[in-house]
């Protein structure tokens, strides 16, 4: 078993009904295996940037940037300031039957670039295929989309190239005491 899959499962929790990742990012262990083992699979696919998904892919898409020595790319959700001329898309609802306004700065992809998108968790694939959609927008090729946890249909995981460290089978099951 990879460090990272073993790390992430250890410190996975179950806290009132919701998952929490937030012990990976507490354990600078924990925090660099996850990075490196999200990063891995891509490492020689030719990335040109990571973009990451407001929040925890903010953060884990910047490290994982930092670790294939390209840039990051922020994709924001409707709220906040972010200047320039922007793509957007409004996402398919995702696992709570949210529709996120999803916000790329023009600017930041463009031809010639490969983008790989990172975050902790996928279930629906909806955010990732409006992110897909706007960096091809920009003439940006689809790299994928890496993730510590995967919990989406097989069909969606192959049309967005997703890789994952775990999958959501592999996590303790919830018990109503956690």
């Amino acid at each position: 078993m990879s460090d990272a899959r073993s790390l992430t499962l250890e410190r996975f929790r179950w806290i009132g009904g919701h998952a929490d990742v937030w012990q990976i990012f507490r354990d600078p262990e924990a925090l660099a295996s996850v990075v490196r083992g999200l990063a891995e699979p891509f490492r020689d696919d030719g990335v040109t940037a990571v973009c990451g998904i407001e929040s925890r892919g903010f953060l884990l898409g910047a490290a994982v940037a930092v670790e294939l020595g390209v840039g990051f790319v922020a994709v924001r959700k409707d709220e906040g300031i972010f200047p320039g001329p922007k793509v957007t898309r409004r996402s398919d609802p995702d696992y709570r039957g949210t529709r996120q306004e999803l916000r790329l700065q023009r600017a930041a992809v463009g031809p010639g670039g490969r983008v790989l998108l990172v975050d902790d968790w996928i279930e629906t694939g909806s955010q990732a295929s409006a992110v897909r959609s706007m960096v091809e927008e920009c003439g940006a090729q689809w790299a994928g989309c890496s993730v510590v946890v995967d919990q989406i249909d097989p069909a969606r995981r192959a049309n967005l190239g997703v890789r994952s460290i775990v999958t959501a089978a592999d996590l303790p099951a919830w018990d109503e005491k956690s």
